[in-house]
């Protein structure tokens, strides 16, 4: 079953992926501008995006031990996952930026002052290196390098996720399931997998 999943995940273009994802975006900032998003559309629509960046940094977690444990290779998706989230993050802070705050020299002074936004601001600025680097020139370039450049998104998601504990108000069950699930995945990284032996040859 997983390799005739491995096989149709061969034949589906990369740009399905990012249309999957980027049609969202276009959702919320039409229903932001028609009503749709309820009494504060800016602060829904702010919460929406940064929420969306998470689950993508998730989801591109998850594709190395699927592959390790499940043999389930999606490993070619995981650029545009990155990516993604990389232009979700990106679409958050300037929601926040210039339709909530709406003044650069508050942006300074939130950075500043509130830790939340300090954390989430050190995410982004790890994820900068990730984008820029996220093409197969770069790839060639780097070498081994490019790997232990790409770690960073380890740091960055679990800053991700203690901005997202810090932003709610109180204690609630959902941001910290976030954290649970990406420490999850984290550790699944430090769990060796048995190594098939030789094959064995037959006597002749």
């Amino acid at each position: 079953m997983i390799d005739g999943i491995n096989s149709f995940a061969r034949r589906i273009p990369t740009w399905v992926v990012y249309s999957a994802y980027l049609i969202p975006a276009v959702w919320l900032f039409y229903q932001g501008v028609y009503g749709g998003l309820g009494p504060d559309p800016v602060k829904a629509l702010e919460h929406e995006l940064g929420k969306t960046a998470l689950q993508l940094l998730i989801i591109g977690l998850c594709i190395t031990p699927l592959r390790r444990f499940t043999g389930l290779n999606l490993i070619r998706f995981r650029r545009a996952i990155g990516l993604l989230a990389f232009t979700y993050v990106v679409l958050h802070l300037l929601v926040w930026a210039f339709l909530d705050v709406q003044s650069l020299s508050r942006v300074a002074q939130d950075i500043i002052k509130r830790p939340y936004i300090t954390i989430g601001i050190a995410a982004f600025v790890l994820l900068l290196p990730l984008a820029a680097t996220s093409n197969n020139w770069s790839v060639r370039k780097l070498g081994p390098a490019w790997r232990k450049l790409h770690k960073l998104t380890y740091l960055a998601v679990i800053l991700g996720g203690i901005h997202y504990i810090w932003l709610v108000k109180g204690i609630q069950i959902e941001p910290l399931v976030y954290m649970a699930v990406i420490l999850g995945l984290l550790s699944l990284r430090l769990v060796k997998t048995p190594k098939r032996g030789p094959a064995a040859r037959p006597n002749r």
